[in-house]
């Protein structure tokens, strides 16, 4: 069957509650940036400009690109429980009174909100790393990337709808219940950090520099320019679709465009053999250069993204498999960390860029732009891709 090879990597001990638990956790996570901005624009809340909201979620993007390797290295020296302690209670605090900040002090307090924020993304993919052997770890991450598409789709949805019916106050609250619920719920799993036969090695500290090598800083490169495309990708698809007068569809077209992703996540689990984070990277970008070629009516726009759409999940969930495979055990929480700091920087920095494009020559420059960047950086990253002096393993090669 199709699915067996899932389902036997279900069956592991811990897995399935692991990745329940990552997806329930995961969709609260997703809902923050878009209800800051909301209760910032909100009449309700704050009243106030798109502008200022940007400014919000900016800060609370640049505490969480700090604090998300921070957190990575207090759970590889002080295990997980403290640290989704301190984090949970950080929550807690800081979304309990949001709501009656005035806007100054709430620009200030998003920094250390996002510095502290509950860092499920790398836990998640720390403790499956722990779960699950290595022959299994590109399906597990693949999973995991399929599970982290359903909580985009279903976080910012709810949000929205949540302000919609009920208020940004509300809302907010809501947001609260969920991310304290998430660091309760993960406090006590307490999914195993290092794997059984890690367990009984002896522990010892890893200097940064035997890991954070050029071919790693090279793989976190492409990462930034993967999230990068992606998130062009979304702003020149609803720009185009407004451009078009179809703006009544584009969740729709959203929708579909994350499907692909989904069912490419799938297919590339079960593939024999994975492939290089470069390929794949390198490849959706590639594919996304041509899409605003395309004319007439967006289903075709659509259909355009399907080559690109499928690569996403898999080459997110190989960018994983390879610093699961390059980083030990001792330092695997920071890593995973900074992995979560290059989705950030690549996503935040498509916003600006492409928005200029979008707004000068148009839509369709800007998916060419974000596919022509994504492969110039794979370029740059292709020379470091060997081992490098005080690399901890031997770097996949390219058809791994």
């Amino acid at each position: 069957m199709a699915v067996e090879p899932y389902r036997r990597l279900l069956a592991l001990p811990g897995v399935r509650s692991l990745l329940l638990v990552g997806l329930l956790a995961r969709i609260p996570s997703t809902a923050v940036a878009i209800t800051l901005t909301m209760h910032v624009v909100d009449p309700g809340g704050l009243g106030m400009g798109f502008g200022a909201a940007g400014l919000v979620t900016m800060a609370s993007t640049v505490g969480m690109a700090v604090g998300s390797p921070l957190a990575g290295r207090f759970v590889d020296r002080h295990g997980l429980r403290p640290v989704l302690a301190v984090t949970t209670l950080a929550q807690l605090v800081f979304w309990s009174v949001a709501w009656a900040m005035p806007f100054p002090v709430l620009l200030a307090a998003a920094v250390p909100a996002g510095l502290l924020a509950l860092p499920v993304f790398s836990v998640i993919r720390q403790c499956l790393t722990a779960l699950v052997p290595v022959d299994q770890r590109r399906m597990g991450f693949s999973l995991d990337s399929m599970i982290v598409e359903l909580s985009y789709m279903a976080g910012p949805a709810l949000a929205i709808a949540g302000v919609t019916s009920l208020g940004s106050v509300p809302t907010m609250g809501i947001v609260a219940a969920g991310l304290v619920g998430s660091g309760t719920a993960l406090i006590v799993l307490n999914p195993p950090i290092r794997s059984a036969e890690e367990l009984r090695e002896p522990v010892a500290r890893v200097a940064r520099r035997q890991w954070l090598t050029p071919g790693m800083l090279g793989l976190l490169g492409t990462v930034v320019a993967a999230m990068f495309v992606l998130a062009a990708t979304e702003l020149s698809l609803v720009a185009t679709m407004k451009q078009g007068g179809d703006t009544a569809w584009i969740g729709l077209a959203i929708a579909l465009w994350c499907a692909y992703s989904l069912i490419g996540g799938f297919v590339y689990g079960m593939l024999p053999r994975g492939r290089s984070p470069l390929v794949l990277i390198g490849a959706m970008g590639l594919l996304t250069i041509p899409v605003g070629l395309v004319g007439g009516d967006w289903h075709w726009l659509v259909l355009a993204l399907l080559p690109a759409g499928v690569l996403c999940a898999p080459a997110l969930s190989s960018s994983i498999d390879t610093l699961s495979r390059w980083v030990p055990a001792e330092a695997r929480g920071e890593a995973m960390g900074l992995h979560g700091t290059a989705l950030l920087i690549g996503g935040a920095s498509a916003a600006p860029i492409a928005g200029v494009i979008i707004d000068g020559p148009g839509p369709g420059w800007a998916f060419a732009a974000a596919g022509l960047g994504c492969v110039l950086m794979v370029l740059v990253a292709l020379p470091f891709w060997r081992r490098t002096e005080g690399s901890v393993e031997e770097p996949l090669p390219l058809a791994a």
